[in-house]
């Protein structure tokens, strides 16, 4: 078997530390050496305006989840969610909301705000419920209301930005950003180590990356932790 281009690469994390284990131990299966370095934490609030919409689902048509964030806030406040069909951003959105017994309705083919907008097809009049971060991008609501349809938009988890200076990660090969918060929280903290390939898990954090003078390498075909790690394994198998 043909050696991973990976192996003893040395691969940093950016995600929140809850989220990083995952990506960690397939980092590291396949001889990598992954360094954890969060750039974000994600705090969840518990609204009281989140209990109110979930004990009132039946006047929604929608729910729409763009996170598995989102829908670890849901599930915080409420065992099950019936009534409304149920958005999901992405396979990993989805994989989480099955495992709390939900199949989606609605999993977009590309894993993009714009694509569950156009995926729902004719909205008006329809109202929608959007459990989401405090500072998700406006696409969506955007989209959504600008075709007449009405959404109920609720901050339901906070994602802070890590700011403090970190301890010195040593020699990296790559840093890996899976939203364009951990790009600016990362930077926050301190640069790119030099020589470190930028990856990203979609074009809208390699925009963000690019925005704040970073070099992107490679890009996801596929905006998920698998597209991700093929990303990181055709930037370095490159000559």
């Amino acid at each position: 078997m043909a050696q991973s281009p990976l192996a003893g690469r040395r691969i940093v994390i950016t995600r929140p530390e809850a989220d990083a284990t995952r990506l960690a131990d397939r980092l590291r299966a396949l001889g990598a050496v992954p360094i954890v370095a969060p750039a974000i934490r994600i705090q969840f609030t518990d609204p009281p305006e989140l209990d109110t919409a979930l004990a009132n689902l039946a006047g929604y048509h929608w729910i729409i989840f763009t996170s598995r964030s989102g829908v670890e806030a849901v599930f915080r406040r409420t065992r099950s969610i019936a009534g409304p069909k149920v958005a999901a951003i992405g396979p990993a959105t989805a994989t989480t909301l099955r495992a709390r017994g939900v199949e989606p309705d609605l999993v977009p083919a590309e894993y993009l705000a714009e694509a569950i907008l156009e995926a729902l097809g004719e909205v008006r009049g329809l109202r929608f419920l959007l459990p989401r971060a405090d500072i998700a991008r406006e696409a969506l609501v955007d989209g959504l209301e600008h075709r007449g349809a009405v959404v109920h938009e609720i901050a339901a988890y906070r994602t802070t930005e890590l700011s403090v200076r970190r301890a010195d990660l040593g020699p990296v090969d790559a840093v890996t950003f899976s939203s364009s918060s951990t790009v600016r929280g990362f930077l926050a903290g301190g640069p790119v180590p030099d020589g470190a390939k930028v990856v990203c898990i979609g074009p809208i954090t390699a925009q963000t990356a690019r925005e704040h003078g970073l070099d992107v390498a490679a890009v996801a075909e596929h905006y998920t932790e698998d597209g991700l790690i093929a990303a990181l394994g055709a930037a370095f198998a490159r000559r």
